[in-house]
């Protein structure tokens, strides 16, 4: 099992949190492209395909960054560097030691890990329904032995499942789980269900024992609200009404 780097960290906030790594000198930090918020001085940024190009067209091709951004302390004393979500939300942290060495998490979840962490992407055993699962198809799985953070959206409840216990959920509400939890992705049946039921075909299907974490707003979720409620998903309109046409008129507004 892979040993990384011992990191301190603080996590800050509420809703909207960010975690603050403290590195050692020539301690290091691996985090998704994008996701770093500030750095202090002597604290150096090196961007890779974290493992060669193979590893990097995967990524890209499963909708991640083809890049995998490391930090390193190379100064002198100890440094710290932040790290936040692009949306609100919680972080959680785990070791995937203490799951046997393995966890794995949505494939937009992963934030940030100590260096030695390693971040691989994932797939569910039945490829036919997985390839209309969304975002339960494809998981990333994070080996190693140390800390490494996830983001969730709103709400996050964490479940122990009991050996032969079951759930089935939405696929964009599962944030992790333990690599003893049997995972697959199953056809949600019924004609109006799928019709009228608002909640996509598929549903990840999953048996303890094992942890699962889960989140209450996944990004799609949101951005599908956002859609609808705008000009483009057919949403109500600023200018729509009297008031709307007054204030258009006034700001000269066709």
């Amino acid at each position: 099992m892979n040993a990384a780097h011992e990191i301190d960290f603080k996590i800050h906030g509420d809703d909207m949190q960010a975690v603050e790594i403290e590195l050692d000198p020539g301690e290091g930090v691996r985090a998704e492209a994008g996701m770093m918020m500030y750095m202090e001085e002597g604290v150096e940024m090196q961007t890779s395909t974290g493992g060669g190009i193979f590893k990097g067209l995967k990524r890209m091709i499963t909708g991640e960054s083809f890049f995998i951004t490391n930090f390193q302390n190379q100064g002198r004393g100890k440094k710290n560097v932040t790290f936040a979500a692009p949306y609100p939300g919680k972080i959680i942290n785990i070791n995937p030691a203490d799951f046997g060495g393995s966890f794995f998490c949505q494939k937009d979840g992963f934030l940030c890990a100590a260096e030695g962490i390693e971040i691989n992407i994932a797939f569910t055993k039945r490829i036919g329904a997985g390839l209309f699962g969304g975002e339960g198809f494809i998981l990333q799985k994070l080996e190693g032995n140390g800390n490494a953070f996830i983001h969730a959206g709103g709400t996050i409840i964490k479940r122990e499942l009991a050996a032969g216990e079951r759930l089935r959920v939405d696929t964009g509400c599962l944030v992790g789980f333990s690599p003893t939890i049997d995972y697959d992705i199953k056809f949600i049946g019924g004609f109006k269900n799928v019709l009228f039921g608002g909640e996509g075909l598929f549903y990840a299907h999953i048996t303890g024992p094992g942890l699962v974490y889960l989140q209450s707003l996944p990004f799609s979720r949101l951005a599908d609200r956002i859609v609808a409620a705008s000009r483009f998903g057919g949403g109500r309109e600023e200018g729509s009404g009297l008031g709307g046409m007054l204030g258009g008129f006034i700001s000269g507004r066709d």
